[in-house]
C-alpha cells in the first residue's frame, strides 16, 4: 500500500519509517508485518542460520537497492560476510519473505521479480499459516520441504521455521 505523494530516492533514504517501508518508483510502500506467526517464523529463521552457519550474516528488515528507483526491505536476508554499507547495493545470498495474512500474490510476485532481476539467486518464501516453504525465481514458485543452497552448503527443513 502506498503511503503518499511521490518522493525522491534521497528523501526516502534520509527518512525513518517504523516499521521500515519499501520504495518503488517514487512511492513509499508499507509492508505487512507485526503478527505473531510472522514474527515467530522470522525469529526461528534468524536463530537457525546464526547457530548453524557461522560464516553467514543474517539481516532482518535490511534495505536493499534492487534498481535505481527501487528499494526492497525483505523480512530477512543473508550474506557471506559484512557488505560494508548501511544500505545493500549488491545481491545478498538469500532473501526470505514471510507471508502475512494481508500479502497479495501480485505484490509478492513484484518483489520476487525485483530480487531476481537484481541477481538474488536464493529467493525463499515462508508461509506460517500453511506451514509451507517456497523457492522462487523470475518464472516459477515451487513448494519445497527444505530451503537449500549448494555453496555454501545450507539445508534448513521448512518445518523448523514454524516450531
Amino acid at each position: 500500500m502506498s503511503v503518499g505523494a511521490l518522493i525522491s530516492v534521497e528523501e526516502y533514504l534520509r527518512t525513518s519509517y517504523s516499521p521500515d517501508c519499501e520504495f518503488v518508483d517514487g512511492e513509499v510502500m508499507e509492508r505487512n508485518v507485526g503478527e505473531s506467526p510472522h514474527s515467530l517464523t522470522q525469529s526461528n529463521f534468524i536463530f537457525a542460520i546464526r547457530s548453524r552457519y557461522k560464516g553467514l550474516r543474517v539481516w532482518p528488515e535490511q534495505r536493499i537497492q534492487v534498481s535505481a528507483e527501487r528499494f526492497r526491505v525483505p523480512d530477512v536476508c543473508v550474506t557471506v560476510g559484512h557488505p560494508g554499507t548501511d544500505v545493500f547495493y549488491a545481491p545478498p545470498l538469500i532473501v526470505l519473505e514471510i507471508l502475512s495474512k494481508d500479502d497479495s500474490l501480485t505484490a509478492m510476485q513484484d518483489r520476487i521479480a525485483d530480487y531476481a532481476a537484481f541477481g538474488v539467486t536464493n529467493i525463499w518464501i515462508a508461509d506460517p499459516r500453511r506451514r509451507e516453504g517456497y523457492v522462487c525465481d523470475q518464472t516459477s514458485i515451487r513448494r519445497v520441504a527444505a530451503f537449500e543452497v549448494a555453496e555454501p552448503a545450507i539445508s534448513l527443513p521448512v518445518g523448523e521455521l514454524f516450531e
